[in-house]
């Protein structure tokens, strides 16, 4: 075997071997909880970005409710004043989302 063709292979398990550890590190990892408050007729931070497999929650904070739902994804039906829901994300994507209690009420949820 010639060296170069060593050294081709030699390449080709580390880079291998880098994936397996990257993918293993992403999968073991612990799931974030990120919260997003309905207050002021506003959802809180308006943008969230979280990673599959990570709860969102939302606390409703104004003195009447509200939902958070996103078209085909989600939909926390009604959620009090003084209550809250959550949601654990399982795919990835971006999802507007919106108060149907309350249309001028948007957020958007990347999901990496």
């Amino acid at each position: 075997m010639s060296v170069a063709r060593i050294v081709r292979c030699a390449r080709h398990a580390l880079v291998v071997a880098f994936v397996i550890a990257v993918a293993t590190l992403t999968e073991g990892r612990a799931a974030n909880t990120h919260t997003v408050l309905m207050d002021g007729t506003r959802f809180v931070p308006e943008t969230v970005t979280v990673r599959r497999g990570d709860r969102v929650v939302w606390v409703n904070k104004d003195p009447f409710p509200h939902t958070a739902t996103a078209s085909k994804a989600f939909d926390s039906k009604s959620v009090p004043a003084g209550g809250s829901w959550s949601y654990t994300v399982a795919e990835t994507g971006q999802f507007p989302y919106v108060c149907t209690l309350h249309p001028g009420m948007k957020g958007v949820l990347i999901v990496k």
